[in-house]
């Protein structure tokens, strides 16, 4: 079998066993034995560049993007990869902030699909194919390792220890930040799922970590310890963080407990981005990477998709993937930062297996109106069952919110414009969240041209 469209390769991974569909997982199907044979069976492609690899709740794609951005800062050929994509699978392997052509695409896929005809893994039940996270996994260090990358920022899918890129040997591991989530794979409390993220931990290996619960943290140290891994943490390097988010970035202040003082204006907004970019600027200084205004210049710069991105300005269109309770909670903060009352316009939609209480009291607080809709069919949601939701919450806080539902994300985007015209709302903003597959859905229409011009 031979490719000659990338788009049409992806959908063939696709037909692989895609546990990033599910909802309901069996701790089964997380393995590390099968990725292992297939790096054997390519001769190791992650031998060919240096790591850092990164695990947790919320923030591994930003921070990742800012150690990327750092590292090619100084000249090094880095390649990023990340998941899950915003719009098009070429988002999760980037070289140097820019997609891989086409032409090296498929000529990697190509010649990944022939090799893996004569690779095999059995057990008791028989034979096993992979996974397709496990095939992207692959190919992204077959990429790399084809445009000659020195370094690797590789981000894990879900939790740490049995995930697909635990593989590699990294120069430095990140734990971003610590949440309940994915519990039926991860575990149901904070120290369960520290022990999953800790899974990366390598021996002798040093760690940076955010700022993290105090139960989460002292796992993580305990794994350190046992690992003989130096740790870093934000607590212990950073006196105190200020920042405030505009309509055209995030301006930061970040006081470093040495008495050092980094000032930046970064072009990802969110005031998470704030100590996002101190892990980043505390990994590429433990790693012997940091350049000063270089490297600052670069995080500045530095940009990621679906990361409280604004997609037109009349009325303001704002998508983000936040779907946990601490990342709504940021994203709600920062959003009236810019727009300092209640109105505003929520496009909701979230997928099953998320605590959607806890978000659909956050999000009746905080906007007069909220459109609630289908975050595409990736993963399996219920726009019903979180309709009812947001109705019994609104009565429960008796706040006067008007929530509707329309299950369709183009009519739920168009609807959210036609109430800025009609109801001469001064540019109502609109925030788009609850799923990265949500944000997805309303980034794609823009990318496609399908927003009606006739909307007003």
């Amino acid at each position: 079998m031979k490719f000659t469209d990338v788009d049409t390769a992806f959908a063939y991974f696709e037909s692989f066993t895609n546990l990033a569909k599910k909802t309901h997982y069996t701790v089964r199907t997380y393995r590390l034995d099968r990725m292992v044979a297939l790096l054997d069976h390519f001769q190791h492609p992650e031998h060919s560049f240096k790591a850092i690899h990164l695990a947790g709740s919320k923030g591994k794609g930003s921070t990742g993007i800012f150690i990327r951005a750092g590292l090619s800062a100084k000249g090094h050929r880095t390649g990023l990869y990340v998941s899950p994509h915003v719009s098009n699978y070429r988002e999760r392997f980037t070289v140097d902030g820019q997609f891989i052509s086409d032409g090296i695409l498929i000529k990697t896929i190509n010649f990944m699909i022939e090799h893996l005809e004569t690779f095999t893994f059995s057990e008791e039940k028989g034979y096993i194919k992979p996974t397709t996270f496990e095939l992207l996994t692959l190919l992204s260090f077959l990429l790399f390792k084809e445009t000659h990358c020195g370094w690797a920022v590789i981000e894990t899918g879900l939790g740490g220890r049995l995930d697909a890129t635990n593989v590699i040997l990294p120069e430095l591991s990140v734990i971003t930040s610590i949440e309940l989530e994915h519990t039926a794979i991860l575990g149901d409390t904070i120290e369960k799922i520290a022990g999953e993220k800790a899974g990366i931990i390598k021996h002798l290996t040093p760690v940076v970590i955010g700022n993290l619960k105090n139960s989460a943290e002292n796992i993580i140290k305990q794994t350190a310890k046992r690992l003989e891994s130096k740790i870093y943490s934000l607590s212990d390097e950073v006196d105190s963080i200020a920042t405030r988010t505009h309509f055209d970035g995030e301006k930061s202040t970040i006081s470093w407990k040495h008495k050092k003082i980094t000032k930046l204006s970064l072009r990802l907004r969110g005031n998470f981005q704030a100590e996002n970019a101190a892990l980043a600027l505390l990994s590429l200084e433990t790693v012997g990477e940091y350049a000063g205004t270089q490297t600052i210049q670069a995080l500045e710069e530095a940009f990621l998709p679906g990361r409280m991105e604004l997609l037109q300005n009349d009325p303001p269109v704002f998508i983000d993937g936040a779907h946990t309770e601490q990342s709504i909670i940021k994203l709600y903060d920062s959003f009236r930062q810019i727009f300092s009352n209640k109105e505003g316009l929520l496009i909701f939609g979230a997928v099953l297996g998320k605590n959607h209480e806890l978000m659909a009291d956050y999000s009746i607080k905080t906007f007069n109106k909220i459109i609630i809709s289908t975050p595409g069919s990736f993963k399996e949601s219920d726009p019903d069952a979180l309709y009812s939701l947001f109705i019994r919450k609104k009565e429960e806080l008796n706040l006067d919110c008007d929530i509707s539902l329309e299950k369709n994300p183009a009519a739920a985007l168009s609807l959210a414009l036609k109430e800025n015209s009609y109801l001469k709302l001064n540019n109502m903003p609109i925030l788009v969240s609850g799923s990265f597959y949500m944000a997805a859905e309303i980034r794609s229409l823009y990318l496609d041209q399908l927003i009606m011009s006739n909307y007003l």
